[in-house]
């Protein structure tokens, strides 16, 4: 059995939607930030980095959502939660998550984990100040360019899609308003009423 170790408001929410979405057999282990128990030994065993998403598998621990993402859709080809066939339109969709991954993800902690880029006060509140700003033009780029609609591949939903959502969520909280964005909250509301976004959300807050 697959077992996802996870954190509610973090990025683990699109790896187990995406278990959800697969119908794949899994347990989910709660890593509690507030105590910090993803610097525990117990934790660091699992993943050396010390956060979440972690998945164990048969075969060892994945870590970092774009592979965690991809080895789902992979794992449970049937499910189609990715372009298995097509090798460039694999290619875009994982340019796409790996882009969540390196540039909005980043941006977006900038507001919380400013320690792992500084050390002045006044540097985190310059980088907390400045995210509104960054993750509205990562969010205008997505409208723009990447998020094709009304899936971000298009017409075939796939892992990118509960990355996007997890991502989307936390909009409000980095002050940018979802509706400055027809496509990306159209989006939004389309994953809300998902019954495996529903399920895995149930316990997120």
């Amino acid at each position: 059995m697959l077992k996802l170790f996870f954190t509610p408001g973090t990025c683990a929410l699109a790896s187990r939607i995406a278990l959800e979405d697969a119908g794949a057999d899994y347990e989910v282990a709660r890593v509690d930030f507030s105590k910090n128990e993803q610097r525990g030994p117990d934790y660091l065993k699992v993943n050396p980095k010390g956060r979440v998403p972690a998945l164990v598998t048969d075969q060892g621990t994945l870590t970092e959502t774009p592979a965690i993402l991809l080895y789902i859709a992979q794992t449970f080809p049937d499910a189609r939660l990715a372009p298995l066939d097509d090798p460039f339109a694999l290619a875009r969709m994982q340019g796409f998550n790996s882009y969540i991954c390196s540039s909005v993800h980043v941006n977006h902690a900038h507001g919380r984990r400013g320690a792992r880029w500084a050390n002045e006060q006044s540097s985190f509140d310059d980088m907390k100040a400045k995210v509104p700003e960054t993750m509205a033009a990562s969010m205008q780029l997505i409208e723009d360019e990447f998020l094709e609609g009304p899936w971000m591949m298009g017409n075939a939903y796939s892992v990118a899609d509960p990355y996007l959502y997890t991502i989307e969520r936390w909009l409000k909280g980095d002050g940018v308003e979802i509706a400055n964005y027809p496509k990306i909250s159209t989006h939004f509301n389309r994953m809300s009423e998902r019954d495996t976004v529903k399920r895995a959300t149930a316990d997120e807050y």
